[in-house]
């Protein structure tokens, strides 16, 4: 089995273990699951995954060539076709606009919430899952969805752990705070009933700056340059990340449509270049601020590797041709951070 690399992390499994699970991924997006439970090192093999997202499902069967993502709506699941499949592991990130402001907090009277219902109300008759693993937006865990998960998860026979972690937590150079739930038929080791915060210590990595994730090549990049108008009109409540910054923004589905809360954007320079070049900005007239915003700060926006490299993404995972950067932005902006969650399967 070939290596597979991010960021500098071994994504190699690991032997030790004898037993295979067998995965179902619902909501399974362009496969940040998938990646994670191969980087955790646990033998598994992936029987179903499901989306509705059709172009969520091109990138996944791009890049896995073993299992192809069905488009299919997980209302239609079954029980009996959910047992057929033998699994013992199921991995979920349902749609997070329920529970996020964007979505205005419509918790499980948005139909797009319907789905993961279904799911809770089939908790207790899938006999043979005995590990899930959950992700969702943080504030899911005060949503009305939360409290009937976990109800039908301990009806179900399941003890149940809680976290709310961020890759920056663990020596990544992202914050991204989400909600995670991990559920098994055994109770834990260390059984806790408060949400945990911070990740075990074996998972965290060396730090990493934005310099070290970044591509070079002017050529492909000048198409990711903010324009002038956005530099005079949005520069002050943008957030700038410089090659030496070692955190940037939650990068979100709307990423290059609004210019505040949706991710950060890159300057070529160390922090203090940039903001030397930043206070000049005050006083000087219109064309030299045009100059010293165009030619100096080279602002653009992270790339869709970037953005995938900075969510722990291998560097062999790519997007097909006919898949735009829009797509990319908005399929990214739903996934998950790798590295962390494959820290979760420890619990397995």
């Amino acid at each position: 089995m070939k290596m597979i690399r991010n960021l500098g992390f071994s994504m190699e499994p690991n032997n030790e273990f004898l037993k295979e699970y067998r995965v179902l991924e619902l909501f399974s997006g362009i496969g940040g699951m998938h990646y994670a439970i191969h980087r955790s090192g646990k033998p598994y093999r992936i029987v179903s995954a499901v989306d509705i997202n059709p172009v969520a499902n091109s990138i996944y069967n791009h890049n896995f060539a073993t299992i192809k993502a069905k488009n299919c709506n997980i209302l239609s699941l079954c029980p009996e076709s959910i047992c057929k499949l033998e699994i013992d592991v199921m991995l979920m990130s349902p749609p997070c606009q329920p529970f996020s402001r964007n979505g205005n907090f419509g918790d499980i009277a948005d139909h797009r919430a319907d789905p993961f219902v279904h799911i809770c109300e089939l908790l207790d008759k899938i006999p043979s899952v005995q590990f899930i693993l959950l992700e969702n937006v943080k504030g899911f865990e005060r949503s009305q969805a939360c409290d009937l998960y976990k109800t039908k998860l301990t009806a179900a026979g399941f003890f149940f752990k809680e976290y709310i972690l961020s890759p920056h937590s663990f020596n990544i150079p992202n914050t991204r705070h989400r909600y995670y739930c991990v559920a098994k038929r055994e109770n834990f080791e260390s059984p806790v009933s408060e949400i945990i915060l911070t990740p075990t210590s074996k998972h965290v990595q060396p730090v990493r700056t934005i310099g070290e994730i970044v591509e070079t090549n002017d050529n492909d990049l000048t198409k990711y340059l903010l324009t002038d108008d956005i530099l005079r009109k949005r520069l002050a409540i943008m957030d700038v990340c410089t090659m030496d910054s070692v955190n940037s923004m939650c990068f979100t589905k709307a990423y290059t449509h609004y210019a505040e809360g949706t991710g950060s954007v890159y300057s070529p320079l160390l922090r203090t270049e940039f903001d030397g070049i930043y206070r000049q900005l005050e006083v000087t007239d219109d064309e030299e601020q045009k100059r010293l915003l165009r030619s100096l700060l080279k602002l653009r926006y992270f790339t869709p590797k970037e953005v995938a490299r900075l969510m722990c993404f291998p560097e062999d995972f790519e997007f097909p041709p006919d898949v735009s950067d829009k797509q990319r932005y908005r399929v990214l902006g739903n996934s998950i951070n790798v590295l962390v969650v494959s820290s979760l399967f420890d619990e397995l």
